[in-house]
């Protein structure tokens, strides 16, 4: 192994097994070291002998210590460097590690407070996703005895095989940030890998952390799961959970309507309903692919007996954004949810689970079952439910270059029509007769624009740059050569080289962006957009209503969007749904535009995650701990009962997701009201009661 010198307090890194050397013990010569707002203090021993110098990195842009060997050092499978935070908090570190030819790699890891810790880097690029999840272990971990802080994301180069230079830095600090930098090197090994090792117990919890709902045992686990949810005071509603102290129209179904300037769900019965409702309810939520890689779990119950039902078969392979390189994402899965509830009540676990769940979403103030949920929940226990309509089929499609689960149907595509019609009808069987049943969603967040710049326009752009026999991009020409009649009319608009309609007929062809100087571009785009949701949400719209008269169209689970498909959306279905990952309603979609379409407006998912409760992801909009988990929830609900606009909120999800990944996209994330194991939050769910009651209280 070649070591690094850091001037004075440079010590070879000892190799496993080796106790640390002392400083007089022989040190490499040093690299070179420049310092940019960065001061060079004192070395300091540790009560061990290891030695590490001061480093205080001070208020700037970027303060930085860079290493500069005289002969490269051989990039042999990861860094290592010796480093202690000084300072009583967790420090943002960045590293740059520059190789021959141009070759790169950039990390960035938070660096713990406390004692001395190994920093790895491994010489290569990876993620979480390579190990099959979207969030990494959290760090540090102790290995042999010593605290490790691995860079379990690094971006760049596939490897490294020399080093020319090494550069931490600190992200445009505050205040004075002092490290400890002391022992560095490369050297074989995998300590990635021993980052993930064992890394989830047989319930399916994280095995190195702790946290007050974490259990030990099958009675524990069944203790817990069976604490009685404290039913709710009685209140004076109708049996829908409607308001009875105002009376709106009573049509025998969910319908929407307009009280005094706010918009209102109404009940079936005719009293205003405020829909607070949770996604994903299901039993068997708990399934993560662990074909390939048992190295990471302890206790993996054999695929035989009574455990045998809860291992499956699955394949999550797609060309989509959300399965770009994924790891371990076929094979055998293991359902640790589904099998936590077989320990809880043995062979007849499924009902005992939907009695269960039933009572506590009523105890804890929700009255809707949102998308991806377990009907016999609501059928069987009488409560409000959504449907979803998931439009499959062998129709065109256009890519827009986001594409995060798959490319947009082609509305204009007769075959997409059909699937229309298979869809709907198999979503409305056995159901339009129903009054529980609150509405349809149409899909779930398609690619209507993509997160750049310029994703307004994704469509438009990704429509012009298909294949000549597109439908979609032949309806899009057909309504160019409308407007324009001559090609080159069009080109003069557009500021580009196009004399025949015929330059845009290839595949790939490159349409402009908007700009100021073609003001054309942008408006004809607009134009296309709106056409391009018209189509899509009439089709929908126009054989739901033939299929099923009675029932609301909830819109499309709005993810990326623009303001043409919102219009379209709300011109064509009874309620706008969005899904609003912000701190507030307001902060994650155009309110004022949205009062001025003048639709109801469901929130259809919405959530906040923290990294304390077993898995590593805390979602779209993460809170520092568990208790401020319950203050974001009450906050956003809160806002959203006060706004006309919105008539309901729907939490994503119920349970948490597997430590290791989903099988649909590795999402692993702390989202649960109840854990992997069933057993309630219960400090988060208090807080959620509280705030549900509150909300139907103003709604």
């Amino acid at each position: 192994m070649r070591a690094i010198a850091l001037a004075l307090a440079c010590l070879v890194l000892p190799l496993a097994g080796q106790a640390v050397p002392r400083a007089d013990e022989g040190a490499t010569p040093p690299a070179d070291v420049a310092l940019a707002h960065v001061r060079r203090g004192e070395i300091e021993h540790l009560s061990d002998g290891e030695a590490l110098r001061r480093y205080t990195f001070e208020p700037a842009a970027q303060p930085s210590l860079r290493l500069t060997p005289a002969q490269p050092w051989h990039g042999n499978g990861e860094l290592r460097i010796r480093m202690q935070n000084a300072m009583p908090w967790a420090v943002t570190l960045v590293i740059d590690i520059e190789g021959s030819a141009g070759a790169h790699l950039h990390a960035t890891v938070g660096l713990p407070a406390g004692p001395p810790q190994t920093l790895v880097v491994p010489l290569h690029a990876t993620s979480p996703r390579d190990f099959g999840m979207q969030a990494g272990p959290p760090m540090p971990f102790e290995q042999a005895g010593r605290r490790i802080v691995v860079a379990t994301t690094v971006d760049g180069a596939a490897s490294i095989e020399t080093i020319r230079s090494v550069q931490f830095s600190i992200p445009a600090p505050q205040a004075e940030q002092a490290l400890l930098i002391g022992t560095s090197g490369t050297g074989p090994g995998d300590t990635l890998r021993a980052a993930y090792d064992g890394i989830v117990d047989r319930y399916g919890q994280y095995t190195r952390g702790h946290w007050p709902e974490k259990i030990e045992s099958d009675a524990e686990l069944r203790a817990h799961v069976r604490e009685g949810s404290q039913p709710r005071e009685p209140e004076q509603r109708d049996a829908y959970g409607g308001r009875l102290d105002v009376q709106a129209r009573a049509t025998g179904w969910f319908h929407v309507q307009k009280l005094d300037g706010r918009w209102r769900l109404v009940t079936p019965d005719g009293h205003p309903f405020f829909s607070l409702g949770v996604n994903a309810v299901v039993a068997g939520d708990g399934r993560s692919y662990v074909q390939g890689r048992e190295w990471m779990f302890a206790g993996l119950p054999p695929p035989t007996g009574a455990w045998a039902a809860f291992y499956g078969q699955g394949d999550s392979r797609r060309d989509t954004g959300a399965s770009a390189g994924l790891g371990y994402n076929h094979g055998r899965w293991f359902d640790f949810y589904a099998a936590n509830l077989h320990r809880v009540d043995g062979a007849g676990w499924h009902e005992a689970w939907r009695t269960r769940t039933r009572r506590r979403l009523g105890a804890w103030g929700f009255n809707t079952l949102g998308d991806w949920s377990d009907e016999a929940i609501a059928r069987g226990h009488r409560l409000a439910y959504t449907r979803p309509i998931n439009i499959a089929g062998d129709y065109a499609n256009v890519a827009t270059g986001y594409d995060w689960w798959g490319r947009m149907p082609d509305p204009f595509d007769p075959r997409f029509e059909a699937a229309t019609e298979r869809a709907v009808a198999k979503a409305t069987e056995g159901v339009r007769d129903d009054p529980w049943l609150l509405g349809y969603f149409a899909d779930n967040e398609l690619a209507w624009a993509a997160p750049d710049a310029q994703g307004r326009w994704a469509l438009a752009i990704g429509t012009l740059r298909g294949e000549p026999q597109s439908p979609a991009k032949q309806a899009f020409l057909a309504m160019l050569e409308r407007k324009y009649g001559d090609a080159l009319r069009l080109g003069v608009a557009w500021g580009i080289g196009v004399t025949r309609w015929e330059a845009l007929q290839p595949a790939g062809f490159q349409a402009p962006a908007p700009n100021e100087a073609h003001p054309a571009i942008a408006q004809d785009y607009s134009a296309w957009l709106r056409a391009y949701a018209d189509e899509y949400f009439r089709t929908v719209a126009q054989v739901l209503h033939r299929r099923d008269p009675h029932h609301l169209f909830l819109g499309g689970r709005f993810a990326v969007r623009t303001p043409e498909a919102v219009a379209a959306c709300a011109q064509w279905c009874d309620v706008l749904s969005i899904n609003v990952y912000a701190d507030l309603p307001q902060h994650g979609m155009d309110l004022a535009a949205l009062h001025r379409l003048d639709k109801p407006v469901l929130v259809s998912e919405f959530s906040f995650g923290s990294t304390d409760r077993g898995p590593f992801g805390a979602g779209p909009v993460p809170v520092w701990n568990e208790a401020q988990r319950g203050e974001a929830y009450a906050r956003f609900v809160q806002a959203a009962a006060a706004d006309p606009a919105i008539v309901g909120a729907h939490w994503f999800q119920y349970a948490d997701q597997p430590v290791t990944g989903r099988l649909l996209d590795g999402e692993n994330a702390h989202f649960g009201l109840v854990g992997i194991t069933d057993i309630p939050f219960r400090g988060f769910v208090d807080a959620v009661t509280a705030a549900n009651a509150a909300a139907q209280g103003t709604r």
